[in-house]
């Protein structure tokens, strides 16, 4: 049985207009306590991304975009409203559950890059398919073809103290699509890398999304990479809203 059917028979709510979605994010609250004071983050956000499909999402800083990336990769509940991740409805499964689909389904990249230091290129990207319960072999045969597609078949055996800032970041982003996600957040991946290897970094992450027909929703501050990508969004007053 795939994931798709398990995920199915586990939670059978679909979301009428995300059928075809790889994430939807439906009437989406989201609000934080802070003292006697209520901030309102998340505004009943309406939100869908389709499979092969790059977004960036260009905000202020404070205006909920670290929020909004936690809630659709399944690290928040929200206050109320619905996550669905390839049709399928998250918001009432149980924490083994959500754990799951966040594991199969969703792919992080964060701006550090998060690498284990004691391990090489190849094993780090290994780590997520033998947790996921892939043998070594396959997981490794896998590994080494990802990383070589992102020009990193010389490095394999290279830790992480040993490769560059962009080549740590590419070993990230192929651990990240290890497990073939449905869906890609990266928040600020190229945010500490100098504006070649940032634009070198971003190429090789949109030739990814193209190949391997993911959608991506990439937070960054990046004009010049922003216009590069399919759509463009921000938070205003709460909500997403298109760019253009």
């Amino acid at each position: 049985m795939s994931d798709a059917e398990t995920m199915t028979e586990t939670a059978p709510e679909t979301a009428p207009r995300a059928e075809t979605a790889a994430l939807s994010l439906r009437a989406i609250e989201r609000q934080y306590v802070q003292g006697d004071s209520t901030l309102e983050i998340l505004r009943g956000v309406n939100f869908d991304v389709f499979p092969g499909q790059s977004v960036a999402l260009m905000a202020p800083s404070g205006t909920g975009k670290s929020t909004l990336l936690h809630v659709a990769g399944l690290l928040e509940h929200p206050d109320s409203g619905e996550v669905f991740v390839r049709g399928t409805a998250t918001a009432e499964l149980p924490d083994q559950e959500r754990t799951r689909i966040r594991r199969t389904q969703i792919g992080f990249v964060y701006q550090f890059h998060h690498l284990l230091p004691e391990f090489s290129a190849l094993e780090n990207v290994m780590m997520p398919q033998m947790i996921r319960g892939l043998g070594k072999g396959e997981a490794a045969k896998r590994a080494g073809e990802l990383l070589g597609y992102l020009g990193l078949g010389e490095r394999l055996t290279h830790r992480p103290s040993e490769l560059s800032g962009g080549e740590q970041q590419r070993v990230a982003i192929a651990r990240a699509v290890a497990n073939a996600p449905a869906v890609l957040l990266a928040d600020e991946p190229t945010g500490n890398l100098d504006p070649k290897t940032s634009d070198h970094v971003f190429e090789t992450l949109t030739q990814l999304v193209r190949a391997s027909g993911f959608a991506a929703v990439v937070a960054t501050h990046n004009m010049d990479l922003a216009a590069r990508m399919d759509r463009r969004v921000t938070l205003r007053d709460g909500q997403v809203v298109e760019l253009d």
